[in-house]
């Protein structure tokens, strides 16, 4: 009898096999449906909240032939309870929520990192490193990863980046009071002028506002070729700032052009990305849309706006919270909700921020049957 280990390593390769076709252009071994819903077995199976969940709708993976058929673990679970489908002792990683907002953090847990890699990577390549010289620089407005069991799934895929797609990086260290030492930003800038390499500064949008407001204007010209990846909101770790003026200001202090600041979109809870892809089109390269605000899927992920309080799928172009359907999400929920509001047309999701006010009431019912008692 096959363990739980041993089909969850089978569903990672699997996993992985398509995640390589869909980078090489070719058509996967299996359809997204076929590969998802042999997942959702697994995890209906042995990730007990997600098993109360499908018990209590009495919409089970065995019974499915679509994963769009299927309720989603809203992201509240997992601050919530443990959403995986091994034992803590299996754990390689165990990435965390940032907590700003107040209450426990969210987990999520990873028996392997190989498929997390396997995804960030492909859709890196193809959004921000498709053109990349071989020689460009990392510059990561954040210190390197120092634990085994990474914290923070951003440093992870930063440093994933740094290290397999980028000929050299470099790291910037905190100060007590910063988040990044603006005088080693501005010293590596100058050393990526001086060699003349391509440069990649990587971060999140509240780190790139706090050095932005302490360069006081000064400008940090970088290289022809070069480009900003920023991510993720303020979530109180910095003031505010409009998209606009944050693009603005980003392609002016680094002398960029606006095309060459491209935005991710992530979240802890998921293994894969989504990326803008003003980059490609400026290259001249196909890309679903060249509009800073609009974030493409790859082949392994959908992403699909959903009624706040059914649930229930609305038609492309209709403003809704989105659902993500990731297939790299072996460990833990295949299927996850968000209140995160946004508009999908084919791959490509368009944001318009987190829904306000309390949660959504499809999510709360959702979250109120997976914690029930068996």
């Amino acid at each position: 009898m096959t363990s739980e280990r041993e089909t969850r390593l089978a569903l990672h390769a699997r996993v992985r096999a398509f995640i390589d076709a869909s980078e090489e252009g070719k058509r996967p071994a299996e359809s997204f449906d076929a590969l998802g819903l042999a997942i959702l077995r697994h995890q209906a199976e042995h990730v007990h909240p997600y098993r109360r969940l499908v018990t209590h709708r009495n919409e089970h993976p065995r019974d499915a032939t679509a994963v769009r058929d299927l309720p989603a673990v809203p992201t509240d679970a997992f601050r919530l309870t443990r959403i995986a489908a091994h034992p803590p002792s299996d754990d390689v990683a165990l990435f965390r929520t940032s907590g700003t907002t107040g209450g426990a953090r969210g987990e999520h847990a990873l028996s392997t990192t190989a498929t997390y890699q396997a995804a960030a990577l492909a859709w890196g390549r193809w959004a921000l490193f498709f053109d990349a010289p071989s020689a460009m620089t990392a510059v990561a407005l954040t210190p390197p990863r120092l634990q085994p069991m990474g914290d923070s799934s951003l440093h992870f895929m930063i440093q994933l980046f740094a290290t397999e797609l980028a000929s050299a990086a470099r790291y910037l260290q905190p100060l007590p009071d910063k988040l990044v030492d603006p005088a080693e930003l501005v010293d590596a800038c100058t050393a990526a002028r001086g060699a003349g390499d391509p440069v990649m500064v990587l971060g999140a949008s509240f780190a790139f506002v706090e050095i932005l407001d302490a360069l006081h204007g000064e400008r940090l010209a970088l290289p022809p070729g070069s480009r900003i990846m920023h991510t993720g909101g303020f979530k109180g770790r910095s003031r505010e700032v409009a998209p606009g003026e944050l693009l603005s200001r980003m392609a002016s202090t680094f002398a960029i052009p606006e095309s060459a600041v491209v935005g991710e979109y992530g979240m802890t809870e998921l293994s894969s990305q989504l990326y803008e892809v003003t980059l490609r089109a400026a290259r001249g390269l196909a890309a679903p849309s060249a509009r800073h605000g609009v974030f493409v899927a790859p082949p392994w992920l959908r992403v699909v706006a959903v009624d706040a309080d059914t649930l229930r799928p609305l038609p492309d172009g209709e403003l809704g919270i989105l659902r993500f359907e990731d297939l790299a999400n072996v460990d833990s929920a295949l299927v996850v909700q968000t209140a995160d509001r946004g508009r999908c047309q084919g791959s490509s999701v368009e944001l318009f921020g987190r829904l306000p006010g309390a949660t959504p009431r499809g999510c709360s019912l959702a979250v109120e049957e997976l914690m029930e008692s068996s």
